[in-house]
Parts: C-alpha cells; sequence; structure tokens
C-alpha cells in the first residue's frame, strides 16, 4: 500500500491515526480529509504538517469534493458526528449527512479507487432497551454483568457480535448501523474488500472530551481546571461502566488491518478495552483525583437520559481468535496519558474549549 486516506483526519482518532501511521511508515502517502467543525479540532493541523501528512480541507457529505482527490490504495472511515445525544432536538441534518450519506460517499470513493475500506463503527449500533434490562450485580463502586443472562451474545466478559439488534440505539448508533450495512452491500455487491471495527470507548490525549462524546477525557479535563460534575442516571452513584480503548491501541489494530487485508476483507468485530479495561465514573473519580491532587464537586442526578445504558463492556472473543492483536495500556495508562497531555498544553487546551479554572 502506498496511499492512504483517512476522513476525519483532524479528529481525535483520525489525526492520532495519520500521524502514527505517517511516522511508522514513511513510504506511505498519507491524507488526512476534514471539514474541522469539531471544537478544538485545528489544533492537529500543526501536528499532521510536522509529521508530513497532507491536510484536505473537505466534508464527506459533499462527493464533488472527494472525487476530485487522486487515487488512493486505502480508505479509514472515521468521520463522524460522535455524540450520542446528537439530534435529540430534533435537528438530524448534520448527524444523518455526516455519518449515513458521508460513508455512502465515502464507499463510492473506494468502489473508484478499488480501495480496501476500513470502517470505524460504534458499539452504539447495539439497541438500547435489551441492555437496559440485563441482569446486573451491584458492588461497592460500579455495576457488573451478572451470569445467566437472558439475551444471546452477553456474559460477564460483556457483548458480542450475536447480540440481537433489534430495536432503537440512538440516532447515532441507528446511522453507523446503516452505514454498516451499507458496506456490507458495497462488498458483497460491488467488490468493495472492507472491515467494520465496532469500537467501545476511545480516549487518550488530544481528545476534546465532552459529557455526551469522550467522558474519560471529560471527566480528567473537570478534575485539572476544577469543574463541576454531575453522576447522572442509574440513582445517581456513579457506577455506570464503560470498557476504554487507549486511542495508539486503536491504531495498532487498524495498522494491522491496512497490513493484511485479505485476512481482514469481510470481517465484522467487536474492539474495546473489555473487562480488563473498564471504568465507572465513581472509579474513574477516584484515579483523576489521585492524578490531578483536586477534588471537585459531583452532583448525583438520580434521572437516566434518553439512550443511555449501565454497563458496556466489549466481548471481543471473536477479534481475539482472529488476530494476534490485543490492548495493550490499561485505563489508568489512558487517564495518565490523557493527564499528561493536558498538563503539558492547558493553556491552548482551555482556550479551544473554553474552559475556566473553577
Amino acid at each position: 500500500m502506498k496511499r492512504l486516506l483517512i476522513t476525519g483526519g483532524a479528529g481525535f482518532v483520525g489525526s492520532n491515526l495519520a500521524i502514527l501511521l505517517a511516522g511508522r511508515h514513511p513510504d506511505w502517502e498519507v491524507t488526512a480529509l476534514d471539514n474541522l467543525y469539531r471544537k478544538g479540532s485545528a489544533l492537529n493541523l500543526p501536528r499532521l504538517e510536522e509529521a508530513g501528512v497532507e491536510f484536505v480541507k473537505g466534508d464527506v457529505r459533499e462527493p464533488e469534493g472527494l472525487m476530485a482527490l487522486p487515487k488512493f490504495d486505502a480508505i479509514v472511515e472515521c468521520s463522524a458526528e460522535p455524540s450520542v445525544m446528537s439530534g435529540v432536538d430534533g435537528d438530524t441534518g448534520y448527524l444523518v449527512h455526516t455519518n449515513l450519506t458521508g460513508a455512502y460517499n465515502c464507499l463510492e470513493l473506494a468502489r473508484r479507487d478499488g480501495a480496501f475500506f476500513v470502517f470505524l463503527s460504534t458499539s452504539r449500533v447495539y439497541p438500547v432497551a435489551p441492555q437496559v434490562d440485563l441482569k446486573l450485580e451491584e458492588t461497592a463502586t460500579r455495576f457488573e454483568l451478572a451470569a445467566g443472562q437472558d439475551v444471546r451474545g452477553v456474559s460477564p466478559a460483556g457483548i458480542s457480535e450475536d447480540f440481537p439488534l433489534e430495536g432503537a440505539r440512538t440516532l447515532y448508533g441507528a446511522t453507523k448501523l446503516a452505514a454498516e450495512l451499507l458496506v456490507e452491500e458495497y462488498r458483497a455487491s460491488l467488490g468493495v474488500p472492507a472491515v467494520i471495527d465496532r469500537f467501545g470507548v476511545i480516549a487518550g490525549p488530544w481528545q476534546m472530551g465532552k459529557v455526551d462524546q469522550g467522558v474519560f477525557t471529560h471527566w480528567m479535563l473537570a478534575h485539572y481546571f476544577c469543574n463541576p460534575l454531575s453522576y447522572i442516571g442509574f440513582g445517581g452513584h456513579g457506577k455506570q461502566v464503560r470498557d476504554l480503548l487507549h486511542v495508539e491501541d486503536l491504531v495498532d489494530l487498524v495498522e494491522r488491518q491496512l497490513l493484511d487485508p485479505d485476512k481482514w476483507d469481510g470481517r465484522t468485530v467487536n474492539a474495546g478495552g473489555g473487562y480488563e479495561c473498564s471504568l465507572s465514573l465513581r472509579e474513574t473519580t477516584g484515579i483523576c483525583q489521585r492524578l490531578t491532587g483536586n477534588g471537585v464537586e459531583i452532583t448525583p442526578v438520580a434521572e437516566t437520559r434518553q439512550g443511555d445504558v449501565p454497563i458496556y463492556l466489549s466481548d471481543c472473543a471473536r477479534l481475539f481468535d482472529l488476530d494476534e492483536w490485543r490492548p495493550r495500556r490499561s485505563a489508568e495508562d489512558v487517564l495518565a496519558d490523557i493527564y499528561e497531555w493536558v498538563a503539558s498544553d492547558e493553556d491552548r487546551i482551555a482556550e479551544a474549549l473554553g474552559l475556566e479554572r473553577g
């Protein structure tokens, strides 16, 4: 492979992919395309330039701009509106056209070029209601998935790809699942080689985290700048759990896929931290307090938000059976790397995100 396009290439995941892959493979020509819609994404432009990545300001919603690009050997589609709360106010246009129309336009580009297509999807494709109804055990700091569930595809290790897909899953999850279906059709009917990665929470340096997307970075930012937080939903105790994956572990996986497309073509896999790399909000608070030395006010909010689930863990057994890739960085490693990044560049980060020290 010589020429690689990364859409959403100035975002958190896209910029880390572009920079790290360009550094590991100096013979590759890496192009990052982004519309710079996300607050703080412009901070990544100097990093991309320094790494030798070509930046193109463009929008996946605009097919003419995509088709004006030169030929690529592979496309990593990680442009998205990733907020689980996006669209609930009735303004669905940007979400749907970025996540679904954008994926279609990128697939058309891959079809034009015969390019290998890596689609970054999400655990949010799994519907909400069955997850809310799962049998849980409650400990002092978190919820756990109980053994003996009534739903297939779920165990104490987490949710697997066999989990039923019937039901609502948030507009964000629906657009990503619809895009997954398009990927499958383009592969089967039009010969576009492709792999689908369903990631849980991704975290690490250069993530412009907020409460509804990038929660672990948001938690660290709040502790660093001494801003208040809330435990929202499920009684307001902070026991809801997510697995988290360091962005460099994600890059390691995508690199393996780009280097061996024949092995990965046609696969759909969960890719997350799993039980071993998971935290509740309460546990995250403890680590953030220890790393920053700061305690912050945390308000309990008992009411659960639309689309929220008490626990999500990625069961990655299918992926682990297929490949030697494993997450190598612990949950505390992730938070420590975020802390070090914020401490090294706090003024620019605060300005980009409109943060003030509390």
